[in-house]
């Protein structure tokens, strides 16, 4: 097969404050998967669901922010730094295209892969996967989901915390959080059902491969190889140090008695959405909202 546009693609598109950072410091230590020196570039997700997410602005902004002043003079090394302006002047390039997208990955040597991990590309529409995968040799999709509750009171303590409104978190009530959780930004994070059922339709079986957060750090080594069989890539030994870092943490605050009834019926309604395509809900996902959890058989 001659190579396609993207050649080999490794997605990761897990839900926000589901573990995907720390899956990204972990796997960019592997030989065989390359990373651009951006983890989310959100290229899918502009091209399919909003155009302006990459916009001239906002690629200037995050250059200036993130890339050309981040390196100490002292003690950079000035290939790298070479290198980096490289990626930088590629990022900034006209127009935002398929081309502009594989460009990105023009640092890529020998790695079997080249890796994106972005959660807004978990909003793609179902017509949107086979379009990516005929362009690709192979594509390999990794979703990752977190229990609902507790996923939602982190992103809402991130996102307060980035935006310097920690205060919130002692003033607000019911109301206040509850129109929160509901925002698009926060909410779209947890429909798990939804973005289940747009890998299946879009995507062959091989292609995509989900996984829980409990799960993965209950077993860290063992859910690593399963990532790596999935890619079919040799097991890597990555660093204990590494393993036992967290990463964006968001502050740490107890979250009210009264959070997890706020969603409580949509929290339901997703546990049941992801039983019905047969993967088995973690018990402690709704433990806290005080019912039994069921197998897919009984769901």
């Amino acid at each position: 097969m001659s190579d396609r546009l993207f050649s080999n693609l490794f997605l990761s598109v897990g839900a926000m404050k589901a573990g995907t950072t720390w899956l990204y410091a972990v796997l960019a230590q592997h030989p065989a998967l390359h990373f651009a020196m951006e983890k989310e570039i959100h290229y899918f997700y502009h091209r399919y669901v909003n155009p302006n997410q990459l916009s001239e602005k906002y690629r200037l902004k995050e250059a200036k922010n993130r890339y050309l002043f981040r390196f100490d003079p002292e003690k950079a090394n000035i290939d790298a730094i070479r290198g980096n302006l490289h990626w930088v002047a590629a990022y900034l390039s006209r127009p935002v295209d398929d081309y502009w997208y594989r460009n990105l990955f023009h640092m890529r040597d020998h790695q079997s892969y080249a890796c994106d991990f972005s959660n807004l590309h978990a909003q793609l529409p179902m017509a949107a996967w086979p379009q990516i995968s005929k362009k690709c040799n192979r594509l390999r999709v990794l979703y990752t989901m977190r229990d609902p509750v507790q996923r939602l009171w982190s992103h809402t303590k991130f996102h307060l915390q980035l935006t310097c409104q920690l205060d919130r978190l002692e003033t607000w009530g019911p109301a206040e959080f509850g129109e929160f959780v509901r925002r698009r930004h926060i909410w779209v994070n947890a429909e798990y059902g939804q973005v289940l059922r747009n890998l299946k339709g879009g995507l062959s079986p091989e292609m995509y491969k989900v996984m829980f957060y409990e799960t993965l750090h209950q077993d860290q080594r063992g859910t690593l190889r399963e990532i790596e069989k999935f890619l079919d890539l040799p097991a890597c030994d990555y660093p204990q140090a590494l393993l036992e870092q967290r990463f964006t943490e968001s502050v740490k605050h107890k979250m009210p008695d009264f959070f997890p009834d706020l969603v409580r019926d949509d929290v339901m309604r997703v546990c049941d959405e992801v039983s019905a395509e047969g993967f088995q809900i973690p018990d402690c996902w709704i433990a806290n909202l005080g019912v039994e959890a069921q197998s897919p058989a009984q769901a």
